[in-house]
This record gives C-alpha cells, sequence and structure tokens, in this order.
C-alpha cells in the first residue's frame, strides 16, 4: 500500500491526510523524503558555475516534502502524542540532524554559495532575495561549514545528543504531568470553588473510575481554578507542590541531569563556532544582538517594576491577615488572595466575566476582529481532515471568496496534548514561478471543557490566550513572501511576540468586546460599566507580573552565559539566581527549571527575554492604533503590509520603522503596566 505521506494528498487544498495517516508511516516517509532531499542537493552542485538562482535559490526550494513531513510529526508529538509517536520520535530527530549536518557541513555546496555571497554588491538584488542570501550564508557558517574534519565531527554528535535530549525532556514532563491527580472525597474540602469546576472535577474523576469523588490535575485548566478559589489551603499547597516540582524528584522522570548535559552540549557546540557562550552564539541573529542588551534590558525593567510589585505583595499580605488572620502570606496564597483583592478593588473577577465569554462566541469574535482589520473570512470546512474529533478545520478567504489558508483550532487539554498554548505551521508560505502556496496554520490551546451543564466558559485570561494565539496565526495567514524561511512567523525570535502581543490589546476594547462578548444564556452584550471594570484591573499586580517574567527571562539568560561547573546544583543554581527577584518566602524545595520547556525542549533558549522585548514593540504599535481607532484600516493596512505579510524580508527593525515611522519608544509599555504615570 503506498504511504499517504509520499504521494501528493488528495485532500481540499492538499492538507495534511491525518485520516489515513497512521504512526508507522512516519520512519519510512521521513527516510524517503530525506534521500528526495539530498538528491535535489546533488542537483544543485551539478551546475557549472553557481548563480543566485542555481543555488541558493534552489538550496531554498530543496528538501520541502520532508519539511513538510517533519511538521504534520511533531506537531501531532506535542498535541496528539503517544508511547509509539514518542519512540518513533526518538528514532527520527536523529535522522533529522544527520541530514541537516550532511548539507550544512557540505563543503562543496557552501562553496558555491560563498562564491554567490563574495560578490553580492555586484549581483543587483532585491532586498528578500538579499536577505536570503546573507540568511543562507550564515546558516552553513553557524552549523559548522569552516571547522576542521574533527570539529566537524564532534559538532554533529553535539547535535545528535541535543535532538534526544530535548525530546526526552518534554516527554519526561508530560509523563509527570499526567502522573499526578488530586482526588477529593470530602465535598467540604470544594468550598470555595466555582459550580463548574466543580462539575468538571467530578466528570474526571468519573472517567478515571472514582465516582462520587472530584479530580484535579496539573492541566492548567484544572490547577489555575484550584490555585485561585480554593478555600482548603493545605490542598492548595499540596497541589502547588506538586506543579512546581515537576521532575525533580530523583525517579526516572527527574530532568536536573537532562538540564546539566543540554546546557554543556549547548555551549561547547558554541564554543566551538568561536563563541563565547551559548547565548552569544543566538543573540547574533535577534534585534538584541548580545547578551549584555538583555541583561541590562531585563535590569531596567526589574528596577522600574519591584518596588511596585513589593508594594503590591505587602498590600495583599495586609489584605489576608485582615480577611483570614494569615500570619504569612506563601507562594501558594498569591492567586487565592489576589482574586479575592481584585474583586474588592474592583468589583470584578472570573466569575463574574465567564458568562460572557463562551468559547464558540469569544472563536468567532476573534474572527470577526480579523474580518474588521484586514478583511478576511473564516469558514468551517468539515471535508478537511484533522487529527482528533476536538479539532475544527476552517478555510480563509479574502474579501473577494480567494482562498488564503487552512487555519486548525484545537481548544481542550488531553492526555496526549502538552500544557500551554502554541501557534504551528503543517506548511508554510512561499511562491514559484506559477504559484503562491498558501499556508496551514493550527493554534492549540488547553481551555476548560464544556461540562454536562454549561459549555466551555473562558476565563479573561483564557480570552486574552487566545487572541495571543490568534495574533501569531495571522502571521502566518497573511504571510506574502517568495521564500518560506523568510516567511510568515520565520523572523528573529524577539520579533515574532509582536503580531501575539499586540492583537491582546484589542481584548480591552469596548469597540472590539461588542462584537463577541455575550451572556450564553440571556445573549445580553457585556456591561459598559463591566468593560471599564475590565480596563481599570488590567493593571493589577502588573509589578508582581512583570518581576516574574523578568525572572524566568535572567534564569534562560543565566543557564546559558554560565559555565557548565556552575551547574551542578540545579537547584542552588536557580536558588541563587531568584534571590534577586524574590517577592515573597523561597520555598526551598520548588523546582521551576525542571519542567521549564521553553528553554529546554522549544526554541526559547537564551530567548525568554523576547516577551518582554516585543511587549515594548506591541505597547508602542497600538498606540498608534488607539490614536487612529482601533479599527482604522489605514493603519491595520499598513500593519499587515509591513508586519504581518513581510515576515523576515529584511531586518525587523526597518519593518518596523516603516510600520511605525520611527523607533519604538519603551515609555509605551512602562505606562500601559502603570509603572511610568505619564510619558
Amino acid at each position: 500500500m503506498t504511504n499517504p505521506l509520499l504521494g501528493p494528498f488528495q485532500t481540499p487544498f492538499q492538507t495534511p491526510p491525518f485520516d489515513k495517516i497512521k504512526d508507522e508511516d512516519f520512519l519510512p516517509a521521513i527516510k524517503a523524503a530525506i534521500e528526495e532531499a539530498k538528491a535535489e542537493i546533488e542537483q544543485i552542485k551539478t551546475h557549472e558555475s553557481p548563480d543566485f538562482s542555481n543555488t541558493v535559490e534552489a538550496f531554498e526550494f530543496a528538501g520541502k516534502r520532508l519539511s513538510q513531513i517533519s511538521s504534520i510529526f511533531f506537531n501531532l508529538n506535542a498535541a496528539e502524542t503517544s508511547d509509539q509517536i514518542q519512540q518513533i520520535a526518538k528514532e527520527i530527530s536523529p535522522l533529522l540532524s544527520e541530514y541537516g549536518n550532511d548539507i550544512l557541513l557540505d563543503e562543496q555546496l557552501f562553496s558555491r554559495i560563498e562564491a554567490i555571497y563574495n560578490q553580492k554588491e555586484s549581483l543587483e538584488l532585491d532586498e528578500e532575495q538579499a536577505t536570503l542570501l546573507e540568511k543562507s550564508y550564515k546558516s552553513f557558517i553557524r552549523n559548522g561549514a569552516k571547522l576542521t574534519p574533527e570539529q566537524k565531527t564532534r559538532l554533529r554528535e553535539i547535535d545528535q545528543e541535543l535532538s534526544k535530549k530535548g525530546l526526552q525532556f518534554g516527554e519526561n514532563v508530560l509523563k509527570e504531568t499526567n502522573r499526578y491527580e488530586l482526588i477529593v472525597e470530602n465535598e467540604e474540602d470544594l468550598a470555595g470553588l466555582p459550580a463548574n469546576v466543580i462539575e468538571s472535577a467530578a466528570q474526571t474523576a468519573q472517567e478515571k473510575g472514582k465516582e462520587g469523588k472530584w479530580a484535579f490535575s496539573l492541566a492548567l485548566p484544572s490547577y489555575v481554578p484550584f490555585m485561585t478559589y480554593a478555600e482548603n489551603r493545605s490542598l492548595r499547597k499540596e497541589l502547588f507542590m506538586a506543579y512546581n516540582t515537576k521532575c525533580s524528584k530523583g525517579d526516572e522522570l527527574d530532568n536536573r541531569e537532562l538540564i546539566q548535559s543540554i546546557v554543556q552540549l549547548k555551549n561547547e557546540r558554541a564554543e566551538l563556532l568561536g563563541y563565547q557562550d551559548y547565548a552569544t552564539f543566538v543573540l547574533e541573529e535577534r534585534m538584541a544582538t548580545k547578551p549584555e542588551h538583555v541583561l541590562s534590558f531585563l535590569q531596567e525593567l526589574l528596577d522600574k517594576s519591584k518596588p511596585k510589585a513589593e508594594d503590591e505583595m505587602r498590600e495583599l499580605a495586609e489584605f489576608a491577615r485582615q480577611r483570614d488572620g494569615l500570619e504569612r502570606l506563601e507562594k501558594w496564597d498569591v492567586s487565592y488572595y489576589a482574586e479575592k483583592l481584585k474583586k474588592e478593588k474592583f468589583e470584578v473577577d472570573d466569575e463574574l466575566l465567564k458568562p460572557y465569554f463562551e468559547l464558540e462566541n469569544t472563536v468567532n469574535g476573534v474572527f470577526e476582529t480579523a474580518k474588521k482589520l484586514f478583511g478576511i473570512v473564516f469558514v468551517k470546512n468539515p471535508s478537511i481532515p484533522v487529527y482528533h474529533p476536538e479539532v475544527s478545520a476552517y478555510e480563509v478567504q479574502s474579501p473577494e471568496g480567494n482562498h488564503i489558508a487552512v487555519f486548525y483550532t484545537d481548544f481542550f487539554p488531553r492526555p496526549g496534548k502538552r500544557n500551554g498554548a502554541w501557534m504551528t505551521s503543517y506548511r508554510g508560505q512561499y511562491k514559484t514561478a506559477s504559484s503562491d502556496q498558501r499556508p496551514f496554520v493550527s493554534i492549540v490551546c488547553n481551555f476548560s471543557r464544556p461540562t454536562k451543564t454549561k459549555p466551555s466558559l473562558l476565563t479573561f485570561n483564557e480570552v486574552t490566550t487566545l487572541f495571543h494565539e490568534f495574533g501569531h496565526a495571522l502571521h502566518g495567514i497573511l504571510a506574502d513572501g517568495n521564500y518560506e524561511s523568510l516567511s510568515g512567523t520565520s523572523v528573529f525570535w524577539d520579533f515574532v511576540e509582536l503580531p501575539s502581543q499586540i492583537f491582546e490589546n484589542w481584548c480591552y476594547e469596548k469597540e472590539c468586546l461588542d462584537l463577541f462578548a455575550k451572556h450564553y444564556e440571556t445573549d445580553e452584550k457585556i456591561p459598559a460599566e463591566l468593560i471599564e471594570k475590565i480596563k481599570k484591573a488590567s493593571n493589577f499586580h502588573q509589578g508582581y507580573q512583570t518581576v516574574r517574567q523578568v525572572s524566568f527571562g535572567l534564569l534562560d539568560m543565566a543557564f546559558h552565559s554560565s559555565t557548565p561547573d556552575e551547574l551542578q546544583d540545579i537547584a542552588k543554581f536557580e536558588q541563587k539566581l531568584m534571590k534577586k527577584t524574590e517577592l515573597l518566602p523561597p520555598v526551598p524545595e520548588a523546582l521551576m527549571s525542571t519542567s521549564f520547556s521553553h528553554i529546554f525542549q522549544g526554541g526559547y533558549a537564551a530567548g525568554y527575554y523576547s516577551y518582554k522585548w516585543a511587549e515594548v514593540l506591541d505597547a508602542d504599535a497600538f498606540e498608534l492604533f488607539q490614536e487612529k481607532g482601533i479599527f482604522d484600516h489605514e493603519t491595520a493596512s499598513s500593519f499587515k503590509k509591513h508586519i504581518l505579510s513581510a515576515g523576515g524580508k529584511v531586518h525587523p527593525s526597518i519593518l518596523y520603522r516603516r510600520f511605525r515611522g520611527r523607533d519604538p519608544k519603551p515609555e509605551a509599555l512602562l505606562k500601559r503596566a502603570g509603572l511610568l504615570a505619564s510619558v
């Protein structure tokens, strides 16, 4: 039987045939696609005289089938994995790593690209072609093209090891998340929890064969409400400790040795390539450019936010003391008392807001917002195959009805899905002489499931998460480049969060909320006074949240700027680092590094700071929308042209100036966060 991954996909828009793909198809398909890609590379080397078209562009278009099959596989490994898929990943990752090294360490191929690079001034390339040449040349240099044969061998070994260890880290976090459960047997221990949370926990317990009990987990739709509302302080502590000691218990899922090994290997790789450390290597290709720029940026944010954060925690501790006689505020108390204090100060809380944010209405609101801004339309298409019954597929169309993209949504937690929320792509966008290949984009979230009596109702934080990930999706959907490696979200890592974070701003605007925020039972629009309360409460604990994000950024930079001998004790390393950002009594057993998947499994190593970096851009950019109108056609068209559609055609600072007319000003972020009174 023909492998469904290797033939042309007989599906709408040639989307992945999820209904036909079996797990065992992946390994042979990857092997066949690698051989095909290698043959395409060999073909490039047969041309006698290298030029931009027959070498640089040809190299860009080589291996497209391999790229798509790999995307399908690794996206499933994140959103719908299994023991079998995880086992296959351990076989596939080293193959892909070896293939990548075979290409980027190919001396003949590199000599062709280098020859073209050395004459770039005389080639009369447009700006996108010039960026592709620069990026292609650098990719070889940054992957060892100029190393000695012995160094190249070691580089291959390092890359093989890193591919395996990153996978293992993520697997361990998922297994640890899935194996923990808090079973509540006494109804009085549920005091304070909203009815829908209790109903959902009862449903989960029933599914586990524990009738008449309530089951809570480390999945965020279970963990967050429990920490926010449960009156039982000892159970809050128990759940907090389970969440914050993931993969650090000295058992087979402990990630401490993996962290040491990953950091040492990355450091060795950077030194092999002539860099001081891994952070220096990474930041060469970022807007921030150098570790010292990141550290000074984070320190400035810390200086501005920590005094406010300390005031916020003092106020919270005093509130808890007066309300319940609490002698010492601990980390497992923060969410619980913060929600109570917010309700007292602003007369708003999640339970008051959730009825207005039914999931389907909110998704339609996101679509309507995109339509008002960019004219695009989302049409559900049940004929497009999906990888799980809960996944929906949409065709994205232009105002004229032309096809723009395919968009997948996947909203609920399940055992085969990792925690958190993310945007991803199953196929990138690029152009050939005869066609414009349109992208397949997906967002994956972990929202509360519907229960037997209520639909899925989102907290306001989940609403902003949906808008955030959808902003990333727009970056992919509206891509309009010639080359996939420069298209959509293929931009500098500290620029990629701008489209996502700016989109969150619309959640606070009445003109946007009026499009979709309506009570799921009465259809009543969200009251104007409630919107005003949301806006007033938006700065609540911004100092605390900023310090928290800065602490993660500093920890990330420390791991990737350090020497291996500093990492003998991961717990001590983390505790020492966190001292300068600590706002509450430290919990000696807690260790977040061992589940810090962003930097040890994902692509945020030496890049976690980029969330705050991009906030400066988004706050500054959204000020223009506020000046002109949040649905102003001219501003939206400019943002689409220079940011969303431009991808990585040129340096992001140039793109930003084209949109804004100037460089970003950090005061906009400080003002929005309430850390600066006026500008």
